[in-house]
């Protein structure tokens, strides 16, 4: 009955093993750059999914997201599934052992893409995201600044020379968006998409062209 018993656990564990292996984890930064409400719309989200999140938010993330949002951070922080101090160096995530499916640092300061270029753990959201590079992972920054220095462009680019997606978040005109809230959302939407994380929040291009007038130069 002792072995039985033993081997009943033993299945349990090897079932709940497995369910938190095939649930997808992303690792959610948040540094200290203009853009919060990204961040915080992008935990909305995910709170709706079954995906696991762990939420990792910098001093001055906090700055800007209660600057800008009426967010306060204890609000943020139920959004998501787990979160950790921003000192914590020791925290489960920041081990190569702890398997995710990637990380996205929405919105990334120009400090924190140095920080990750050059390979300066300075806190959490940094060692992470160099984790994330040496395990091969998929990481996503969304830059926030402009215009764009060359030493801002370097950075960027030799984090896209280690396959970093670079999603600066730009506006797209071609859904026509009625509110700030679409634009936020279509930034959403494609963050997602480098997950492979389907959410229709607004309407993707169609491939149909609207014009007003006679073209000069048909398309053919």
């Amino acid at each position: 009955m002792c072995n039985a018993s033993l081997g009943s656990k033993f299945i349990v564990s090897k079932v709940h093993d497995e369910y938190n292996i095939n649930m997808k984890k992303l690792i959610i930064g948040m540094t200290g750059s203009s853009g919060a409400i990204f961040g915080a719309r992008l935990l909305e989200v995910l709170a709706d999914t079954n995906i696991e999140t762990h939420l990792i938010v910098s001093k001055w993330a906090q700055q800007t997201l209660e600057h800008e949002t009426s967010y306060t951070l204890d609000a943020l922080r139920e959004l998501a599934g787990e979160t950790y101090s921003v000192g914590d160096m020791g925290a489960k995530v920041s081990s190569g052992s702890f398997h995710t499916d990637g990380m996205v640092i929405v919105p990334c300061s120009m400090r924190s893409v140095a920080s990750i270029a050059h390979g300066l753990g300075d806190h959490l959201v940094h060692r992470v995201a160099d984790v994330i590079l040496k395990e091969r992972r998929k990481l996503v920054v969304v830059p926030r600044e402009l215009p764009l220095s060359t030493l801002h462009l370097e950075n960027l680019l030799k984090l896209s020379k280690m396959d970093v997606t670079i999603l600066p978040p730009m506006p797209a005109f071609y859904n026509h968006p009625k509110s700030l809230d679409d634009m936020v959302d279509h930034i959403v939407m494609r963050i997602l998409d480098q997950f492979d994380v389907a959410r229709e929040l607004v309407s993707r291009w169609d491939g149909k062209m609207h014009n007003n007038s006679k073209r000069i130069h048909p398309i053919k």
